[in-house]
């Protein structure tokens, strides 16, 4: 299937690892030059370093916070001076706290509503005008946490809710200007942060890692994690000419763990 990426401009956020690294990777693939927004400047140059190497493609890495108020207008302004143009936004940054909920403090929740949810907030706002310019993209990484509410899981699933309300009505705004807005839905993803959880589920069960992995796998009722250039699939098709009739979707990329409607 031919996406028509080539020569189109990305800004991925979270790019430094896991999913945003993955999506990143696949954009480029794709032909499609990529900037990279991170906290963490190291990784994130080592991170722009593979995907050049693999892909030939132009990619810039931004460094910065974008729990930071002025963040996110100069991010847009460095990639569109960098490259004259942006087709696509990948709002992926941010990891919220998973524990029990009376464990959570004031500052937990606030980090949580910071990154995510006001970060894909202000970087929708700040890119608008330009992708307005050339018809383009937002595709936001939320999460299966957003359908089903779980104790120890109280920011994530809150913010996820948030930003698929939040993503629909920006797929309303965008039909009047000409922005496709949708949303994917990562399940278990092999990530460090999955590495984490299975351990810490393995400390509170007495178990191994191995045999805590298949305790989650059971748990979620899915075969196997999925990989970060798997969601990079999603993200590149929704981006895509091939789905130019998707506005508002949420696609779900979860082996199948959500099973409501």
């Amino acid at each position: 299937m031919e996406l028509n990426l080539k020569d189109k401009v990305a800004i991925v956020t979270g790019a430094n690892r896991g999913i945003g690294a993955g999506v990143a990777q696949q954009l480029a693939l794709e032909g499609m030059n990529v900037a990279l927004v991170a906290r963490d400047a190291e990784k994130l140059g080592q991170t722009a370093d593979s995907i050049r190497q693999s892909t030939g493609r132009e990619v810039i890495t931004l460094p910065c916070d974008l729990r930071v108020p002025e963040a996110a207008t100069a991010v847009v302004e460095q990639t569109f001076n960098a490259f004259g143009r942006i087709d696509l936004l990948v709002n992926n940054a941010g990891a919220t706290r998973r524990a029990d909920f009376f464990d959570l403090t004031d500052e937990d929740w606030q980090d949580g509503l910071a990154l995510k949810l006001h970060g894909y907030v202000r970087m929708t706002r700040a890119v608008w005008p330009r992708l307005v310019e050339v018809q383009g993209t937002i595709v936001n990484i939320v999460g299966i946490g957003a359908w089903t509410g779980v104790g120890e899981f109280t920011i994530g699933g809150v913010v996820n809710a948030a930003l698929m309300n939040f993503t629909k009505a920006m797929a309303d705004i965008g039909k009047r200007d000409g922005v496709r807005v949708c949303a994917v839905n990562p399940g278990r993803i092999q990530t460090d942060r999955l590495t984490r959880n299975i351990q810490r589920i393995a400390e509170a069960s007495s178990l191994d890692t191995e045999e805590a992995t298949v305790l989650l796998l059971k748990e979620c009722g899915i075969k196997r994690f999925g990989t970060p250039d798997e969601i990079g699939h999603a993200v590149a098709f929704l981006a895509s000419g091939a789905a130019t009739f998707a506005q508002g979707a949420i696609l779900d990329v979860d082996g199948g763990e959500t099973r409501a409607i």
